[in-house]
């Protein structure tokens, strides 16, 4: 699977951002897809993940109530709609995939729990 993230720009504090994250190569459908962020000199932090049916969606305490994951299975194509933004939402975000069976239920927080990732979008926030 082949994983293409863009959609990042400049906003202003308040503002909102859609990022896309499009897949190839694979059935879509299969995979959990989970947005991750990283700033400078800093891993990977979660954001949010989706199931691959879409029947459930999990959001870091950080953006709980100010972004939403969605899937469009046609499309291959998972969103990050982001609202409400505030400077410290500035970083590069990945998306990333895993179709492997887990075992534990939260897996889909640990960045090295995903296999395919897209190669980044910056968002930068400004106050």
């Amino acid at each position: 699977v082949q994983l293409q993230a863009s959609g990042g720009g400049l906003v202003q504090t308040g503002g909102s951002l859609t990022l896309s994250c499009v897949a190839s190569g694979g059935t879509f459908s299969n995979y959990g897809v989970g947005w991750f962020r990283q700033y400078p000199g800093k891993g990977r932090e979660f954001v949010a993940a989706i199931r691959g049916d879409g029947s459930k969606r999990y959001y870091a305490d950080s953006v709980q109530g100010r972004f939403t994951i969605s899937r469009d299975t046609a499309k291959n194509t998972v969103y990050l709609q982001m609202n409400s933004q505030k400077p410290e939402d500035t970083a590069r975000y990945y998306c990333a995939a895993d179709g492997r069976l887990h075992s534990y239920s939260t897996w889909y927080q640990r960045s090295d729990e995903y296999l395919y990732w897209g190669q980044g979008t910056l968002v930068t926030v400004s106050s």
